[in-house]
C-alpha cells in the first residue's frame, strides 16, 4: 500500500445493525488488520428524522460481541474525531458554501410543496420520474436562475434554502472499483442532488466524503447499494481537487431462496435472526439476535466472511485471526450471496465443538445455577453431549436423561428393537452390571461383548434395547460412556423401574 491504511464503518442510528451491516464492518475490520491499518467506527446521524434513541449503544455493543473492535471511534478517541456527524455538524457549511464560490454547487430555494407540484405536474404530462437536474434546474428557483441581488437578500431574510451540486451535463464520470472493476456513468444519468439541508445539516453524500478526506480514509468498502451514489462522490472529490479514496462495494446478500435481498423485515418471520444481538423497538417488539439464540461470535464471524468471499481453498472455518490472514478483497464477488440458515447451524455446531469441555460447562452453570452436579459431572456431561449439540442449552434438553430417569420413551426403537425375549435378556444383562466392582465405560464394555458372546446374541438384540431401558432415546453418546457417568445405582434402578414399563407398552402396541 502506497499509503496508511484507513477504512471506516458508517453505520446510521436509524435502527439495530443488520447482519448485512455486520459483514461490511467484518470486512472492514479485515483489511484493516491485514495491511496493519486502522479501522473506524463512525456514526452517521445527519438523518435527524430517523435517529433511534438506543440504536448508536446497539451498534457498539453488537460489534464488541463479534469482536470486530474499532480503533478509532465514540468513546474510543482518535486525532480526527469526533466520530458522531451531529458533533461535527458546525465543519461542514463552509465546504459546501466553497462548492457554490467554486461554481461546483448551488443555492435552491424551492419549498417541498413547489416540488411537490412540479412532480405532479410531470407525472400528469407522462414523466413520472421528473428529476432537478442540468436541464430542469433552469427553470427552478434556485441561485442559478435568480438575480444575485434576490439571491442574497433571500438568504439575508432567513429564507430556507438547500445546496445543490450543480452535475455537469453529458460527461463520463469514471472511477475504478476494486471490486467491479471499472464503473462509467453519464451524468445525464445524474440529478443535483441535496448536500446541504435547510435544517443546517449536510446530507449523506456531503458529510461522507468531507469525513472521509479530513479523516483520511484510504479505502471506502461498503455495500452495494451505495454504488449508484459512488458516481456523485466521485464527482465530489474533483470538486473539492481532492485525491478519492479507492472504492470498493460488496455484494448484496440474498434471501434463502436467492429472491431479492435479505432484509431487516425477513428476521423471525423466515425463522432465524438477521441481527447480531436482539433489539427491541420502542413499541415493545423484540427482533431475536444471533447472542441471544445461542451462537457463538466466532461462528456468527466465520458463517459472514463466507457470504460474498471464498478463501481459493476447500477451508471453511477460520478464527478471527485466521481471516486476517486469508482476507483480500480480489476474492470477494460481484453477485450477491445467498444466506443459508443450515450452513449457519452447522458453523455453530463446528465451533461449539471446537470450545473446552469447561467453557461450555461454566456457561450451562450460569444458564442453570441451580444443577445439582459437580462441575467435573458437568464437564463429563459436556463431553457426552456436545458432538450430538447445536447450541450449549441443547446439551441439558437433549440430554435430560443423564440428569433424571426418562418419562417417555422412543416408540419407533421400540416398536423395531423389543422383542418377546428383550425384556429377559435385560435382566440377565443386569446382573452381569451388578457384579461390575469398578464401573467404568471399558469394563461396561467388555462385559458386555462377554455377554453377547456367551448367549450368542448380536449387538442389536440388547444394545439398543438396554440404551432404551435407561435413557428412553435410540441414539445418543456411547452407551458404556452413559452407564459410567449415571453409575451403577442409577443403572440399575432405572432398568429395574423401566422394564416392566417398557414390556407392557410393547404389549399394548
Amino acid at each position: 500500500m502506497s499509503k496508511p491504511v484507513r477504512v471506516r464503518f458508517a453505520p446510521s442510528p436509524t435502527g439495530p445493525l443488520h447482519m448485512g451491516g455486520v459483514r461490511t464492518a467484518l470486512y472492514n475490520y479485515l483489511f484493516a488488520k491485514k495491511f496493519n491499518g486502522t479501522f473506524i467506527l463512525r456514526i452517521e446521524d445527519t438523518d435527524q428524522t430517523r435517529f433511534v434513541p438506543g440504536a448508536q449503544e446497539y451498534i457498539m455493543d453488537a460489534l464488541a460481541w463479534c469482536g470486530i473492535l474499532p480503533t478509532e471511534g465514540p468513546g474510543l478517541g482518535g486525532a480526527f474525531g469526533p466520530y458522531i456527524q451531529s458533533e461535527r455538524k458546525e465543519m461542514y457549511r463552509p465546504y459546501a458554501e466553497t462548492l457554490v464560490a467554486n461554481d461546483k454547487a448551488y443555492y435552491a430555494f424551492d419549498t417541498a410543496e413547489e416540488l411537490d407540484l412540479v412532480r405532479e405536474q410531470a407525472k400528469q404530462m407522462g414523466m413520472p420520474n421528473w428529476q432537478y437536474n442540468s436541464v430542469t434546474r433552469a427553470s427552478m428557483k434556485n441561485s442559478l436562475t435568480l438575480p444575485q441581488s434576490e439571491v442574497t437578500k433571500r438568504i439575508e431574510d432567513g429564507e430556507p434554502y438547500v445546496i445543490r451540486m450543480k452535475m455537469p451535463r453529458n460527461e463520463e464520470v469514471r472511477f475504478q472499483d476494486l471490486i467491479r472493476g471499472w464503473v462509467v456513468v453519464n451524468t445525464n444519468n445524474l440529478d443535483d442532488k441535496v448536500l446541504f439541508k435547510s435544517d443546517g445539516m449536510p446530507t449523506y453524500h456531503l458529510a461522507n466524503v468531507v469525513d472521509d478526506f479530513t479523516m483520511q480514509i484510504s479505502h471506502v468498502i461498503r455495500g452495494e447499494e451505495w454504488l449508484p451514489s459512488a458516481p456523485l462522490h466521485a464527482l465530489l472529490y474533483q470538486a473539492f481537487g481532492w485525491e478519492a479514496p479507492e472504492f470498493a462495494h460488496l455484494p448484496l446478500l440474498l434471501r434463502p431462496d436467492g429472491n431479492g435481498k435479505l432484509s431487516k423485515r425477513d428476521g423471525d418471520r423466515l425463522g432465524f435472526p438477521v441481527f447480531p444481538t436482539n433489539w427491541t423497538t420502542a413499541e415493545g417488539e423484540l427482533y431475536s439476535g444471533y447472542r441471544e439464540k445461542g451462537y457463538l461470535p466466532e461462528a456468527f464471524i466465520n458463517m459472514l466472511a463466507l457470504l460474498g468471499w471464498n478463501p481459493g481453498t476447500p477451508q471453511e472455518l477460520f478464527s478471527l485471526e485466521e481471516l486476517v490472514d486469508a482476507f483480500s478483497l480480489e476474492r470477494v464477488s460481484k453477485s450477491g450471496a445467498k444466506f443459508d440458515p443450515e450452513k449457519t447451524k452447522w458453523f455453530q455446531q463446528s465451533w461449539l465443538r471446537m470450545q473446552p469441555d469447561a467453557t461450555i460447562a461454566a456457561e450451562l452453570r450460569a444458564l442453570n445455577p441451580d444443577l445439582s452436579l459437580s462441575d467435573a459431572a458437568l464437564e463429563t456431561l459436556v463431553g457426552l453431549m456436545k458432538e450430538r449439540a447445536t447450541f450449549a442449552r441443547d446439551m441439558l434438553t437433549d440430554g435430560a436423561y443423564l440428569l433424571k430417569n426418562p418419562t417417555e420413551f422412543d416408540g419407533e426403537t421400540l416398536r423395531k428393537k423389543w422383542k418377546a425375549e428383550t425384556t429377559e435378556y435385560l435382566k440377565e444383562w443386569m446382573l452381569r452390571l451388578d457384579g461390575i466392582s469398578d464401573f467404568t465405560s471399558a469394563n461396561i464394555e467388555s462385559a458386555f461383548k462377554a455377554f453377547l458372546e456367551e448367549k450368542g446374541l448380536g449387538i442389536g438384540a440388547v444394545l439398543l434395547p438396554y440404551r432404551l431401558s435407561v435413557t428412553g432415546v435410540g441414539a445418543g453418546p456411547g452407551m458404556f460412556d452413559v452407564s459410567a457417568f449415571l453409575g451403577k445405582e442409577e443403572v440399575l434402578s432405572r432398568m429395574k423401574t423401566n422394564l416392566s414399563l417398557l414390556s407392557n407398552l410393547v404389549h399394548e402396541a
